[in-house]
């Protein structure tokens, strides 16, 4: 057998199973793996096995077609052809009455004939990435499939008798033509995923409510304007994905979804959410970056197991106090908005890790924000900031800082000041005060620096090194506190600099 020159175990042979014949010792071959050979035809040699061939995997060739003879293979229950150059399904493949799993993705595959339907035993089919434009109707006779994977293809509808297909658990139906979906498919009580993804619906289709037990659904990158009410009778839904889309509103009545943990609704038109959006307690994602929202619903703070939330890229110009509720969070991303201040509640979260506040109009951080010790990365460049509170000197976990787009390092030392009107302690550089993006004196630690105007400056200034002992300091004794920003031990004048001071 030719394939059993080859040296590594998976391109040899999968399984043998010894038998004695009458004639002497013989080798049953139940496995034959061909992948990656560069192949232009199934190879003669599986054909000498057609009686015990159970599994063939011929993936990543360049094989054109498949020759009747290998539809003699009754006992095939694998038959796996992925990214190859197959044009066809021949009709021949209705003698493979055994055949459980069947892979044809990523080949130029124009349709499935129709004796399909002989293949009884099937229960999954692999076939995207192939021109597809239509399922016959004996597909809809494959009554043991339980998982369909048509994801780029060019369906524009399914058969109307779909919902014959009762035990489907999984069906993606991903970057097709879709528009609508057959009424039939209140039928599939079995079905748990359903992506429809990339596809051409401008409503959500009526008969997805009736789907019970659906767990994960992905309807992103359509074209729905309105997440209908309707949606909350999938008391079973885990995961839901409707970034993408053109929707204006959200319905209260998604409150419906109680076992919901996964909510994405990036990328739309969002002007609010609804205050039932608090009901969901399970909820551990909400993605609502890159909408309209001028202000969250102080519900928001019911969210107890929420772990990630992202709100950038909105128009909000505060965050509710009810946030410091959010006791789970571990990143909360809220960029490109209006803040001009963070509430000082935002020190409740404690187990935040990754905080970015990048592109707002934070003028300053509540000394709150040194509770938050858990912290490890945070962005604040592009605001306008004038200092730190002196509180950051309990961030110990603290691994990156970003001040400026442009910083060359994760952290720059900082030095503790007095503040000008408070007179109290606080911790600066020399990229305060921050400059908004866009004004032509921003600077950066990538630009060239003025080491005598510097010294001047550093006169006035203590090194900031972290090992902070958390007790209070007598007045006589504020002359240098030894703290340590993180690994980043003391001589600021031992660091190269390139960089320009603004006034």
């Amino acid at each position: 057998v030719q394939c059993l020159e080859m040296t590594t175990k998976r391109k040899i042979i999968g399984r043998l199973v010894p038998c004695r014949c009458f004639r002497g010792e013989e080798e049953i071959i139940s496995v034959l793996d061909y992948s990656h050979c560069s192949l232009q035809q199934v190879p003669k040699e599986v054909f000498n096995f057609e009686r015990t061939l159970e599994e063939l995997y011929l993936d990543a060739n360049q094989i054109e077609e498949l020759p009747k003879q290998l539809f003699n293979c009754q006992a095939l229950r694998k038959l796996s052809i992925p990214d190859n150059d197959l044009s066809n399904l021949p009709t021949t493949i209705a003698s493979l009455v055994n055949l459980k799993e069947l892979d044809i993705s990523k080949n130029g595959v124009q349709e499935f004939p129709e004796n399909i339907k002989c293949c009884k035993c099937l229960t999954i089919i692999e076939a995207s990435v192939n021109p597809i434009s239509k399922l016959p109707d004996g597909f809809t006779q494959l009554l043991n499939l339980t998982q369909l994977y048509l994801n780029d293809a060019f369906l524009e509808f399914l058969p109307a008798n779909f919902g014959r297909l009762v035990k489907l658990r999984i069906l993606e139906l991903r970057e097709n033509h879709l528009k609508t979906l057959p009424k039939s498919m209140h039928k599939l009580a079995q079905l748990e995923r359903l992506d429809l993804g990339n596809n051409e619906f401008g409503e959500l289709p009526e008969v997805l409510d009736q789907i019970q037990n659906l767990r994960e659904l992905w309807m992103d990158n359509n074209a729905l304007q309105v997440l209908p009410g309707s949606i909350g009778k999938l008391k079973m839904l885990v995961y839901l994905d409707m970034s993408k889309n053109r929707i204006e509103t959200v319905d209260m009545d998604i409150s419906g979804c109680e076992a919901l943990e996964d909510l994405l609704l990036s990328s739309n038109m969002l002007q609010q959410l609804p205050d039932s959006i608090g009901l969901l307690k399970k909820l551990t994602t909400l993605k609502v970056d890159d909408n309209q929202l001028t202000m969250l619903p102080n519900t928001i703070g019911n969210l107890s197991l929420l772990e990630e939330f992202d709100c950038s890229c909105n128009e909000l110009e505060s965050l509710p106090s009810t946030i410091g509720y959010l006791h789970s969070l571990r990143t909360l991303a809220v960029d490109e908005n209006f803040l001009p201040e963070l509430p000082r509640e935002i020190g409740s979260c404690k187990n935040v890790t990754v905080m970015s506040l990048r592109s707002n109009k934070l003028e300053f951080l509540p000394e709150e924000i040194g509770q938050m010790q858990k912290l490890r990365v945070l962005n604040l460049s592009d605001n306008r900031l004038k200092n730190l509170p002196f509180s950051f000197t309990k961030l110990k976990e603290l691994a990156a800082l970003w001040l400026s787009d442009n910083q060359s390092k994760a952290l720059i030392p900082l030095q503790t000041e007095a503040h000008p009107e408070t007179k109290q302690r606080v911790l600066t550089n020399y990229m305060f005060p921050q400059q908004p993006r866009g004004d032509e004196d921003f600077q950066s630690d990538s630009d060239s620096f003025n080491p005598t105007l510097w010294e001047e400056q550093r006169q006035q200034r203590m090194t900031v090194a972290f090992e902070f002992e958390d007790k209070k300091e007598d007045d006589e004794n504020a002359g240098k506190v030894k703290v340590n920003l993180l690994a980043f031990v003391s001589s600021f004048f031992s660091l190269s600099f390139s960089l320009t001071l603004s006034d």
